[in-house]
């Protein structure tokens, strides 16, 4: 019997303030998150992107703006039972089409859908460095990484490179999918054991998704932090008008780290993304900040760039 092919559709939908980059999420087998998907419908869906904006709307309530698409997913037995689109048999294989979309605004989602905004720190707590590196990486994650490497010289250095582990502590934010993998072939994350079909796995290494959608999710994640250097979607993510403070804490809560205030201004007057609106933000009870405002219409007639992110040195 040949299997037969079934295209998904699934979003990663990534909403920004200055604290947290939060990613909407549905409710699918049992308490486990999962991202908004559904079946592409060749007869129905005269594009994969418009099949996913209805989807995502039936599911969440919630009408997309931004898109662009992330990367296909294709691994055999990725789907877990309750999230599903193949037969019961499970004699189809699913091919997943993934888009990463971006919103200025956690739109309040109707109590009618199972849907709602989660932190994606809380997928994966190894990636948050604003407060210094993480205590777990150094404490848990490394200990157990150079056991289950145990000596083999190559699994050793794909974890040293992931995590700076080094001497250096290198970290390199957009590795996040590589860090996602390295845990699940060393059984640290709960879907290493629910996809072999054992007791559910190790606890504290984020919350986990269902199918494989943590990986997607790490995908879009990797993506996202290295696109907004190089170009300016990060303006996907922020109000009409915003405070060059809340722009740098909402770049900084996307990679995870701490930017250099002086450096990061210089960066965004050089580039000449934005402008000052003459309007002020009185309330926050502190010192009046301008309100400023992307330059949209300028600088699509010009080469587009992103934003620099100098970090803040540690030693300083």
């Amino acid at each position: 019997m040949s299997a037969q092919l079934v295209i998904g559709l699934s979003a990663v939908i990534v909403a920004a303030d200055p604290e947290q980059p939060c990613v909407l999420v549905t409710r699918r087998d049992g308490d486990e998150s999962a991202l908004p998907f559904g079946p592409f419908d060749p007869l129905g869906h005269r594009t994969f992107e418009l099949g996913l904006r209805g989807w995502v709307c039936e599911q969440t309530g919630f009408d997309l703006g931004y898109v662009e698409q992330l990367y296909t997913f294709g691994d055999r037995g990725r789907e877990t039972p309750g999230a599903r689109l193949a037969d019961a048999a499970n004699t189809s294989r699913v091919i997943s089409v993934g888009y990463l979309a971006l919103t200025p605004d956690q739109a309040e989602i109707d109590t009618s859908f199972d849907a709602r905004w989660r932190s994606w720190y809380s997928f994966f707590p190894w990636e948050d460095h604003r407060r210094g590196r993480p205590e777990m990486i150094d404490s848990e994650i490394a200990p157990r990484l150079t056991s289950w490497a145990a000596g083999n010289i190559g699994r050793l250095d794909r974890a040293r490179v992931a995590f700076g582990l080094g001497e250096d502590n290198l970290w390199v934010e957009e590795r996040v999918l590589e860090r996602y993998e390295l845990l699940y072939e060393a059984g640290l994350v709960p879907e290493c054991a629910r996809d072999a079909g054992l007791e559910a796995g190790e606890e504290g290494f984020g919350q986990s998704m269902a199918s494989d959608h943590r990986r997607i999710l790490a995908t879009a994640m990797g993506r996202l932090r290295g696109k907004v250097k190089y170009r300016p979607v990060v303006f996907e993510l922020m109000p009409d008008r915003f405070t060059l403070s809340s722009l740098q804490k909402v770049m900084e809560s996307l990679l995870g780290r701490m930017l250099h205030t002086q450096n990061f201004r210089r960066a965004l007057d050089k580039a000449d993304l934005v402008e000052g609106t003459g309007a002020m933000e009185t309330s926050t009870g502190g010192r009046p900040a301008e309100l400023y405002r992307f330059k949209r219409e300028f600088v699509r007639r010009k080469e587009l760039s992103g934003l620099s992110t100098p970090a803040v040195r540690r030693d300083a």
